[in-house]
């Protein structure tokens, strides 16, 4: 199985994938194409144009690292779609996309857009994700004539073993109630070369489990710039949110 979860930065994608690493039956890997996008030998961004990238580090190599691992066993991939669209095009695009069993992930814009902007101020309405995520899953569902599985960050949040559940049942895994909980430590295997472990996965380095973060930003609505995000991406959110799965029932922690 080559699973991905699609999902927006700041969203509880990483705990999610963190969970997933608990599971112990998929090899695991963390945003590869995004990591390509700001630190690749072919980048598409220059945030971080001054850091060298590894030789040989490039979309059509990491395709190959991955389809290798995907035929190898089960392969659980967590990314934004924003990185890797371009590569989702056309003849060999849709051979891509047909190999993976898409999933996705939505949280409400103004937690990501502020979380966002916290370690970036200068982020760009690209960056946030939204109109990507959409894009791609309207594209999977008009190709199967059936939505994908979409989780809402919400009931991740609120209800982690019933939300958690469902999404095994919706793409054909088991649930294993013991992927839920972890100890606290070290979480270098969610950062990316070029970054080191920086300040993003600080919260989830002190958790033992998935729960709802306490971290306060200032108002959206103190800048302008943001809050245009904020209603740009909202829309894209709403449809994702419209086919979320439901908790399954009496699984609540």
């Amino acid at each position: 199985m080559f699973l991905v979860l699609w999902a927006t930065p700041r969203s509880t994608s990483t705990a999610f994938e963190w969970l997933m690493r608990q599971r112990g039956d998929f090899t695991c890997f963390h945003e590869p194409w995004n990591e390509l996008y700001y630190y690749g030998e072919d980048r598409r961004s220059d945030r971080d144009g001054d850091v060298a990238a590894r030789p040989g580090h490039t979309y059509a190599a990491t395709w190959g690292q991955l389809e290798t691992a995907a035929g190898r066993g089960s392969v659980f991939v967590k990314d934004f779609v924003y990185s890797v669209e371009h590569e989702l095009e056309g003849e060999a695009g849709e051979r891509r996309m047909a190999r993976m069993t898409h999933t996705f992930l939505a949280r409400e814009p103004r937690r990501v857009v502020q979380g966002l902007a916290r370690h970036w101020p200068d982020c760009t309405f690209e960056e946030v994700g939204f109109a990507s995520l959409h894009r791609l899953f309207e594209r999977v569902a008009e190709r199967d004539g059936v939505a994908p599985p979409v989780m809402s960050s919400d009931d991740l949040l609120d209800d982690p073993a019933g939300t958690v559940r469902a999404y095994c049942r919706a793409v054909g895994i088991d649930f294993l109630p013991g992927s839920l909980e972890w100890e606290a430590g070290d979480r270098s295997e969610v950062s990316w070369y070029g970054e080191g472990t920086g300040p993003w996965h600080d919260s989830l380095r002190q958790s033992t489990g998935i729960t709802r973060p306490t971290t306060e930003y200032p108002p959206l609505e103190d800048n302008p710039r943001l809050l245009e995000f904020h209603e740009r991406s909202l829309p894209h959110y709403e449809a994702l949110l419209a086919h979320a799965l439901a908790p399954a029932e009496g699984s609540a922690a």
